[in-house]
């Protein structure tokens, strides 16, 4: 049984050694008394037996309240997935949905045994299907009224809580679901999420040690690394109207962290859908191109994003298509997950090769 994710605990041997002790855990709980077991499964699995049901939650304005561990829930959005993954939930998984992304290697076994209900958002009909006792996502368009899967105040009419990720609140409102964020995010957002989720799973050690990782490997990605301010500009998808990061969504963790300015840090939206006469006139030094593996809007793909930069008359004119200075990312690295570590190191390795390009 995995109970962490491999590649969590790359940092250091000491972190090894801590995964080591909780596998062997594994399959030796801790004994839990009959009566406390049937109320709390996860508890019973993990030996941690910390949370206290029932659990209430003030989440993102709504107050939620987990009466014992869910052991059918369903995650909307593959951000979310991969976390209750990597806490080695699958056994407790009954549905996923809403990819950009082939799962991390390091999840893929895990993942296995988990049905995916939909590549993008499934019906209300769908995620119903699966009985869940508990549903997350990541973004809070999947709980709008008008172009959403469910409303939170419809699942909790059946007695179902959910939770939506903290990286996606402001101020008590969903920015994805309509609101506006005032500040940036950042990754203690991703951190309480984490947490939070762990809690509710009753699987708290697996949640602090699934923190200490990714902080042990942010550190090392971002040590040595600083693009000296230097312009920078954030594509996801479509070639017709592009969606550029602003300055206060997810890729601000990695601008933050690595001395990028976003050339759109003005924007307000996490995603501004932009003119290419506007990416023009910002002309950033740096271009970093979402490979995405869905096929969604034009432009998808990283090799369809750099064929059309390089073949339009317009976009050709920016200096970073001229200099060849891409940075590819998978979609996940650039949304609020436990995958910005992985876009950090993958930034650090693109500097490494093409930091004299910064200098001209």
């Amino acid at each position: 049984m995995t109970i962490l994710s491999t590649q969590r605990f790359r940092a250091g041997s000491a972190t090894l050694a801590v995964v080591a002790l909780l596998l062997t855990g594994c399959g030796a709980s801790e004994e839990v008394p009959e009566s406390e077991a049937a109320n709390s499964p996860a508890a019973s699995s993990s030996g941690e037996g910390k949370t206290q049901y029932p659990l209430t939650l003030q989440n993102c304005g709504v107050e939620t309240t987990i009466e014992k561990a869910p052991e059918r829930v369903v995650s909307l959005d593959q951000d979310s997935t991969e976390i209750l993954l990597s806490l080695g939930l699958q056994d407790r998984m009954v549905g996923t949905a809403s990819w950009t992304d082939p799962v991390l290697d390091d999840l893929a076994d895990e993942n296995e045994s988990v049905p995916r209900l939909s590549d993008n958002a499934p019906t209300y009909e769908v995620l119903m299907d699966t009985d869940p006792d508990f549903v997350t996502a990541s973004f809070g368009r999947h709980f709008n009224e008008e172009g959403g899967v469910v409303t939170r105040d419809r699942l909790a009419e059946t007695d179902i809580p959910s939770y939506l990720s903290p990286t996606d609140c402001d101020n008590g409102q969903s920015i994805n679901g309509g609101g506006k964020r005032t500040t940036p995010v950042t990754t203690d957002a991703l951190f309480q999420e984490i947490r939070e989720l762990a809690e509710v799973f009753d699987v708290q050690d697996r949640g602090e040690e699934l923190i200490s990782s990714l902080q042990e490997r942010e550190k090392a990605a971002t040590e040595g690394v600083d693009f000296d301010s230097a312009d920078v500009a954030f594509w996801f998808a479509d070639t017709k109207t592009p969606y550029i990061a602003g300055g206060k969504g997810a890729p601000h963790v990695l601008t933050d962290k690595t001395g990028m300015t976003n050339a759109f840090e003005s924007g307000d939206d996490d995603w501004e859908a932009l003119s290419w006469e506007a990416i023009v006139d910002e002309n950033p030094k740096v271009l970093i191109l979402g490979d995405l593996q869905r096929d969604r809007f034009p432009g998808d793909k990283l090799q369809d994003k750099i064929d059309f930069l390089e073949n339009d008359p317009l976009a050709s004119q920016i200096e970073a298509v001229k200099e060849g200075n891409y940075i590819a990312l998978h979609g996940a690295e650039m949304n609020p997950s436990i995958r910005y570590v992985d876009g950090l190191e993958k930034i650090k390795a693109w500097y490494s090769e093409n930091q004299d390009k910064l200098e001209n």
